[in-house]
């Protein structure tokens, strides 16, 4: 839960355990620190549920809450069995889920579908391989918004008819509003596959009551809010020296943005990725895939026959080349 207060210099939401405005630094006089952890616990008590079926991964380290109904327990970010028990865990509790559009008959045909495409890939990569497993998970969230003031200094190489030297220094302000931000809160998926699995439509989601969240597997949230809101603060400057830089003509150099990031509020979401785990050639692969658009990704086998075809016919295509240049010296 996200109070009303607001920092009195930049107007930034306050959580309630801030002691301190994360976005300017100003002591927020109300803040107070519900556990003094600084933790993945670290979130106000209204925020927390008990999660009865939670285990934490003995190899990756991933928290989660099992199905119920479960027969066998088996981490299915690194397909681990070592799995402890954590009775008496208590979770950060998502203000909203966004549900499985892509059904488990439908995730195979993606998988073998992504593996067929790409030069590199080996080409029996798709029918050769074996999938091991496929798990349905809802992975936790950070959905940031915030609005920008931002003045920005560059050097553009479109100068006026008649100017001497190629550049010329340019300044300018952009106003931006950014909602829907992504940052994961999983203690397992990387940042590169947080971006390349994105984006959701996060309008979809639905209060977490509505589903049966106790008989599927849920991430714990690992990265707590006042960590997110920094990464989340650097993608929204990223986002801005973008667009900063679209509003110059030409070519563009020392480009230096000055971003003032206001009014950012977040909210936990639980999102749908399902994560498969198959074989080629003996050897395991990853790969996850968003479970409400189909997007895939992940890591696959590389081809080395393709490469050392690749790397023999640029070397017969050189030695054309210097065949034909030496005939043409000859004949002349």
């Amino acid at each position: 839960m996200i109070s009303e207060a607001r920092c009195t210099i930049c107007r930034s939401y306050l959580d309630l355990e801030d002691l301190f405005c994360s976005n300017c630094g100003t002591e927020n006089p109300t803040g107070v620190d519900s556990t003094g952890l600084g933790t993945d616990v670290n979130v106000s008590k209204t925020m927390q549920q008990a999660s009865a079926m939670s285990f934490r991964c003995d190899q990756c380290g991933a928290s989660m809450s099992y199905d119920a109904s479960a027969k066998s327990l088996r981490c299915p970010f690194c397909g681990s069995a070592k799995m402890t028990s954590r009775p008496n865990a208590r979770t950060l509790k998502p203000t909203g889920v966004v549900p499985f559009q892509i059904p488990h008959t439908q995730v195979e045909s993606l998988l073998r579908e992504w593996l067929s495409q790409g030069f590199w890939k080996p080409g029996d990569a798709s029918q050769s391989s074996v999938i091991s497993t496929v798990t349905q998970v809802y992975v936790p969230f950070w959905v940031f918004s915030a609005t920008t003031e931002t003045a920005w200094t560059a050097d553009s190489s479109s100068v006026p008819m008649g100017a001497r030297g190629n550049w010329r220094p340019l300044t300018g302000t952009h106003s931006g509003q950014y909602d829907g931000v992504l940052v994961g809160a999983s203690g397992t998926l990387t940042p590169q596959e947080v971006h390349e699995i994105a984006p959701f439509d996060l309008a979809q989601s639905v209060a977490p009551e509505t589903l049966d969240l106790d008989n599927v597997i849920v991430e714990e949230f690992r990265v707590p809010r006042r960590d997110a809101r920094m990464n989340a603060a650097a993608l929204v400057e990223s986002y801005e020296a973008g667009q900063s830089q679209q509003s110059i003509p030409g070519t563009v150099r020392n480009l230096r943005v000055n971003v003032r990031i206001q009014n950012m509020r977040s909210v936990p979401l639980l999102l749908p990725i399902w994560i498969m785990v198959y074989q080629y050639r003996e050897k395991p692969y990853r790969v996850l895939v968003n479970g409400q658009t189909g997007e895939v990704y992940g890591t696959a086998p590389f081809s080395y026959a393709k490469l050392t075809g690749v790397i023999a016919a640029m070397f017969i295509g050189m030695l054309i080349i210097i065949v034909i240049a030496a005939l043409i010296a000859a004949s002349q």
